[in-house]
């Protein structure tokens, strides 16, 4: 798992527009990167229309977000479709990113063991350090909750 310190490890990945994002389009620029398990389901949709309500107050903050899941870009699309969504929606099918970030974990369901994304997040600083990282996020005011934490981190920088 990554800590607070580490470099941001690099990706290149398509967005549900099929147009490769990377986090070194963010460089010199704060980056709130978050992971969810799967495009419209109950916490995940709560998770991309907060974060798509406050997009205008991170923009003006001078924010960058995204959200990765291992669904495909088609499934970004629907999802971003049915719920409006502005937040710029990642597809790592493959899961490479998801396991350089440490996101990947076991859970069980029904008896039955199963691989997945725990809903994670990482605020990576102007220079791809990682600042501040939570893995096992609470869907529910979270974007409200990291824009105020990565203010006070850009005041204190």
């Amino acid at each position: 798992m990554l800590q607070v310190g580490d470099k941001a490890p690099d990706f290149s990945l398509p967005s549900a527009d099929m147009q490769i994002r990377s986090l070194s389009d963010c460089a010199g620029k704060w980056f709130l990167l978050y992971f969810y398990p799967k495009d419209d389901t109950p916490g995940c949709t709560i998770q991309a229309t907060d974060f798509t309500d406050m997009a205008e107050d991170y923009m003006s903050a001078g924010i960058h977000v995204a959200g990765i899941s291992a669904d495909s870009c088609y499934d970004h699309q629907a999802f971003r479709d049915k719920y409006g969504l502005t937040v710029s929606l990642l597809a790592d099918i493959d899961k490479e990113v998801c396991n350089a970030y440490g996101v990947m974990h076991e859970k069980v369901r029904d008896g039955v063991k199963k691989e997945g994304i725990l809903r994670s997040t990482f605020v990576i600083d102007p220079e791809g350090v990682i600042r501040y990282v939570e893995y096992g996020v609470a869907a529910k005011g979270h974007a409200a909750l990291m824009l105020e934490r990565i203010k006070e981190m850009m005041s204190a920088s």
